[in-house]
């Protein structure tokens, strides 16, 4: 195998395989899909704030979505880094939902805070990924439905796991839909849109702003404005920092928007804090 080829990252519809030769790859990890990994070789270690993962051969970790991590894939000894990713999206886990026996569905689950699980190699964790040898091994593409039925799998195994990755998986639905006002106070500064942020709680974008209009009296945009507004002016006033220091931070594209808008809210300039 040249150079060139151990130096690649293959999709088929959801499935990545990895491989990397005898360097560290270095990268940021940040999807709005959740993340199954297992290593087939080499090494990984995850960085998630103070928190450091490492997975070795033979070893899967669950990485939970919409979330930044800086990620290392190390060669280790004379073997490559070779890796293999199953992203399980919205539409797949709102299918798979739709067709488990609700009566089965554990009642009480601790709703974990975690980002990143270190899964112990089991029987079904393996015999999946080692289905998958083939591919990776002979570049060869699996079918459509050969993926599908692969990810169905994943999720199986993660639930077969720890009821823990019930509420997890399936964040969109009662009684672990993921709350708004909880989503809003700790990303509003994030440039995303309304859709995005919809998504991201599990919901449409129209049944988002059906589900806002309960707990405030603002509009979603008119609701980040403010609590965007508010940290500024506690950066500012209490902090000492200057505007050109402060709008992007908080979530403002350009200084003019953030100072009409900081204007209307509290009848003076930021300048004149």
């Amino acid at each position: 195998m040249e150079q060139a080829d151990l130096l690649k990252t293959i999709n088929y519809s959801g499935i990545f395989f990895s491989c990397f030769s005898d360097y560290s790859e270095k990268c940021i990890h940040a999807t709005p899909e959740h993340v199954l990994l297992y290593l087939y070789s080499g090494e990984q270690i995850i960085e998630d704030r103070n928190t450091k993962i490492t997975i070795g051969a033979g070893e899967c970790a669950f990485i939970r979505r919409n979330h930044r991590l800086m990620m290392y894939k190390n060669s280790k000894d004379d073997e490559l880094y070779k890796g293999i990713s199953l992203t399980f999206n919205r539409n797949l886990l709102r299918d798979f939902y739709h067709k488990l026996n609700k009566s089965d569905l554990p009642q009480k689950v601790h709703f974990s805070e975690e980002n990143v699980f270190k899964i112990e190699p089991r029987a079904d964790i393996t015999s999946l990924f080692q289905s998958l040898t083939p591919y990776f091994d002979e570049n060869t593409r699996p079918t459509e439905g050969v993926v599908h039925l692969k990810l169905q799998e994943g999720i199986y195994a993660l639930l077969n796991h720890s009821e823990i990755f019930f509420p997890i998986l399936f964040d969109f639905t009662e009684p672990w839909k993921i709350d708004i006002m909880e989503f809003m106070n700790e990303n509003y500064m994030d440039e995303l849109t309304m859709e995005q942020i919809a998504s991201y709680t599990g919901r449409s974008l129209a049944t988002f702003k059906r589900d806002f209009q309960k707990i405030s009296d603002l509009s979603p945009q008119k609701w980040l404005i403010r609590k965007r507004l508010e940290a500024a002016y506690f950066k500012m006033k209490n902090e000492g920092r200057k505007v050109q220091d402060v709008y992007v931070e908080v979530g403002f594209k350009n200084p003019s928007h953030f100072s009409t808008a900081f204007k209307k809210q509290y009848g003076f300039s930021p300048k004149e804090i």
